[in-house]
């Protein structure tokens, strides 16, 4: 394995590394686990001027992420929109090219894959995207659709063998053989959802990213989707990187859970300990905007947060949180250090220097 990448400091500020064990250093080892991402990075080059010069900057859309997968397990990603959720969803498959960064899947360098292994990764780690009807070809039905993706991938045998495996697909994800001739605009955004992970089925994956799977529908649509996925996981061993900004969904689904604020990775453990006892100020914000049953009791533990989320172009020095931090104990030192991932509790990590571990 190749040494771990280093994750960049924000404008080059001093990284502040802190008495507890790093993330990086808390890695299982490689046999266990299915994936392993290290310091992943991806810069958008900034916008242009009309005289074509540059307007300054790169947008740091992810910037040092770190975390890894079981087998058959779910992580949960979570943050507000814009913070490089679904970049680094996509940057994890190459579906976008990191700008560093360290990727192993199997203990393979995804990185470093040629066209032909690249090919036999995507089989291997499929995505199930945030708009269900966007995804889908307007100009094919779905006997076509799935089909033409078992055919660039050798699989199902001859035509009357791939139909048999389309109906089977289908039947999987609660549809039947009287939707194969059917177009996408004649679905529903549930069933179009649920065609959009028979075809990520059809390659016969380890791994699915959930782009915000179920946003995009009705509430009871959500729950009869969130279902399917969790049938499929046992039936199939399948492990999920779900994207979400729905707290109370990925609770409901994940095993661990890592949240993002501005590209990095400010937080992550097991679900159950993460939503019990949360060490970082964001985190805290956004467990408390969950909505309650009792509004005056939900409005009573609110944390509200004072001012807008800093560009990624610029992101402000020291923690990329101490603008808006609520914390009580934040000093000079805040605006100054980088804090990175340290271990609070047993798989507990939190970038914040001001919250002590109980290691």
């Amino acid at each position: 394995m190749s040494e771990p990448v280093v994750s960049l400091p924000v404008h080059g500020a001093a990284t502040h590394l802190g008495t507890g064990p790093q993330l990086e250093e808390a890695f299982p080892p490689a046999n266990d686990l299915l994936l392993e991402v290290r310091g992943l990075v991806k810069h958008f080059p900034g916008r242009r001027r009309r005289a074509g010069r540059a307007a300054g900057g790169h947008v740091r859309a992810v910037d040092g992420v770190s975390f890894w997968l079981h087998r058959g397990e779910t992580l949960g990603l979570v943050g507000e929109s814009g913070c490089g959720k679904t970049t680094t969803g996509r940057a994890v498959l190459r579906l976008i090219e990191p700008t560093a960064g360290e990727i192993r899947f199997r203990g393979q360098d995804v990185r470093a894959m040629d066209r032909q292994a690249l090919r036999a990764f995507r089989r291997q780690a499929q995505i199930v995207f945030q708009d269900p009807f966007g995804s889908l070809n307007p100009r094919l039905t779905v006997g076509a659709m799935l089909d033409e993706v078992l055919r660039v991938h050798r699989l199902g045998g001859d035509r009357d063998g791939r139909r048999r495996r389309i109906a089977e697909l289908l039947e999987r994800v609660g549809l039947g053989s009287e939707h194969v001739d059917r177009y996408p605009h004649e679905f529903s955004g549930g069933q179009r959802q649920r065609l959009g992970i028979a075809r990520s089925l059809a390659v016969e994956p380890e791994l699915l990213v959930l782009d915000e799977p179920v946003s995009a529908l009705d509430v009871s649509v959500q729950a009869q989707v969130v279902n399917l996925l969790e049938d499929l996981q046992a039936e199939l061993g399948l492990t999920y990187l779900i994207i979400a900004h729905d707290l109370s969904l990925v609770e409901h689904v994940s095993d661990r859970v890592a949240v993002m604020y501005l590209g990095r990775i400010v937080e992550t453990a097991p679900v159950a300990e993460l939503y019990r006892a949360p060490r970082h100020p964001y985190t805290r914000a956004l467990l408390s905007a969950i909505p309650r049953p009792d509004p005056i009791a939900g409005r009573a533990g609110r944390i509200v947060l004072i001012g807008d989320v800093p560009s990624p172009v610029s992101p402000p020095s020291g923690c990329p949180f101490h603008p808006r931090c609520p914390h009580p104990g934040k000093d000079e030192g805040c605006a100054r250090l980088v804090p990175d991932l340290e271990g609070k509790a047993p798989g507990h990590f939190a970038a914040c220097l001001k919250e002590a571990g109980t290691l």
